[in-house]
């Protein structure tokens, strides 16, 4: 009998690459390897402390029941007053829907736009790894824009338009970017939101940005789905506690499917989340000067191995260079310097075709042990050179 669970395609899921080389990376230090970790994306920063005193009060008060499934009112409340206070929208909390992470967020709204096997989504290549399997597995087809490394990276509004059919559903963005680190300029934002199609805007980067201001496509436009989250301004990846910002029209069935797949996201969680939103954290500027100070080193010093990006990333904490004269294949390029050189770092293949022959750097590390990364990066590729 087949298995009718192919119909979603489950099997042309493919293996998210980055973990593979953490899991890797994980056995060595097993060994009793000495592993520089460039390749996760993930703060090294714990959660501001107000944040985790807030969870524990909630849990103290016995705040371990199911909530409304569509989040706490106060939770939603606080996520609108976010946006509309830090980007002047007019958002209300009955557009938003708190979720467990951005993941579920995703998963959401493609439901809810792919309607029908082969409609399609559009987005930039390269792209978050999972971006296309997402697409894949609610019976969508990710179409892809080529973009130029002179650009960012990032997908110019007239090649967008230029692949809009009657079977496009939505336009995914995400800036600053994943693996990029670079925005989209705000006038190709605008110009895309202003396309006709609905924008899906995974904005979970936003407050990680240095010398510029993010903006958000609910700035320009209502049909939108914003995906963001706690994980990474508030260094909270292991609460798993995210939101979705959704088109009016689309709300009563995104419910009905929170309901049904996820009941409700931890209710102590979603307390920290208020006090995340609702209160002020000292800590956080810390990390993004932190972050900042990682990124101008890395910019300062990698353009002397040959490895300095086209475009300086201005967000995240990412750094995605070319490595092509180093060696074409990113994720043999990668593994081997893993077990050569001990240096973990992400192969670009895992982002697409476009970023094949580069190489994603992440910051999410100590300068201590970036430095360190750098000077094992630099014997290696010397070490390669006099072969």
């Amino acid at each position: 009998m087949s298995n009718p669970m192919n119909d979603k395609s489950i099997n042309d899921i493919k293996p998210f690459i980055v973990m593979e080389v953490l899991e890797r990376a994980l056995e060595l230090e097993r060994e009793g390897r000495s592993i520089i970790h460039l390749e996760i994306g993930e703060p090294d920063f714990h959660t501001p402390g107000r944040i985790v005193e807030s969870c524990i009060e909630a849990l103290r008060r016995g705040k371990t029941h199911y909530t409304d499934s569509r989040g706490l009112g106060e939770l939603r409340a606080a996520v609108a007053s976010y946006y509309n206070n830090r980007y002047g929208t007019e958002i209300s909390e009955q557009r938003v829907l708190v979720t467990m992470g951005t993941s579920p967020a995703l998963l959401l709204a493609l439901s809810v736009l792919v309607e029908n096997r082969g409609d399609e989504i559009i987005l930039a290549n390269p792209y978050y790894p999972c971006y296309p399997n997402f697409i894949t597995y609610v019976g969508g087809v990710p179409r892809f824009v080529e973009t130029r490394e002179e650009d960012g990276f990032q997908p110019k509004p007239e090649a967008v338009r230029a692949m809009v059919n009657d079977r496009t559903r939505a336009i995914l963005v995400n800036s600053p970017a994943n693996p990029t680190g670079t925005l989209l300029p705000e006038e190709d934002l605008r110009s895309l939101c202003e396309l006709g199609v609905p924008v899906i805007s995974d904005e979970i980067y936003h407050g990680l940005v240095y010398g510029e201001r993010e903006h958000s496509a609910l700035e320009y436009t209502d049909e939108t789905f914003v995906l963001n989250g706690f994980s990474k301004l508030f260094a909270m990846t292991g609460w798993r506690l995210g939101y979705l910002i959704a088109p009016e029209r689309f709300v009563r069935r995104l419910h009905i499917l929170q309901q049904n797949f996820f009941i409700s996201p931890n209710a102590f969680v979603q307390h920290a989340g208020i006090t995340a939103l609702t209160e002020d954290h000292d800590e956080l500027e810390e990390m993004r000067a932190r972050y900042d100070a990682r990124r101008r080193y890395l910019l300062s010093e990698l353009p002397g191995l040959g490895l300095g990006p086209a475009v300086e990333p201005k967000g995240a904490f990412y750094l995605f260079v070319g490595t092509r004269h180093i060696d074409p294949d990113s994720y043999g390029l990668a593994f081997d310097m893993l077990e050569k050189a001990g240096v973990a770092v992400t192969p670009g293949i895992d982002f697409g075709s476009m970023g094949e022959g580069h190489i994603r750097i992440s910051y999410a590390n100590s300068l201590e042990k970036i430095r360190e990364g750098v000077q094992r990066i630099g014997a290696y590729i010397s070490e390669r050179g006099s072969r």
